[in-house]
């Protein structure tokens, strides 16, 4: 029995998949299944679709991330201001 092909996936494996596929993480058989669920899931259709829109949007936005040495010492500001906070 376990050597049958799955080709139909529930929705929480089609938005894993979903997922998979935005951070290019997914094979080639995920995607065909993930596209075999989209033709008659309307639901995960729209998180595709969703999921795409917040990936466009996110490469085109030109978002500065802190450095490590930087995030580091916030974080030891931050641990510092909550100690103070909780010794007074």
């Amino acid at each position: 029995m376990s050597d049958k092909i799955k080709i139909v996936i529930p929705c929480d494996e089609a938005n894993h998949v979903c997922d998979k596929t935005q951070y290019k993480n997914a094979t080639l058989w995920e995607k065909i299944k993930l596209n075999i669920h989209l033709i008659y899931c309307r639901a995960c259709r729209k998180y595709t679709k969703n999921n795409a829109k917040l990936t466009k949007m996110v490469k085109k936005s030109d978002i500065k991330c802190l450095d490590k040495k930087c995030k580091e010492k916030m974080k030891q500001e931050l641990d510092k201001a909550i100690k103070e906070t909780l010794i007074n």
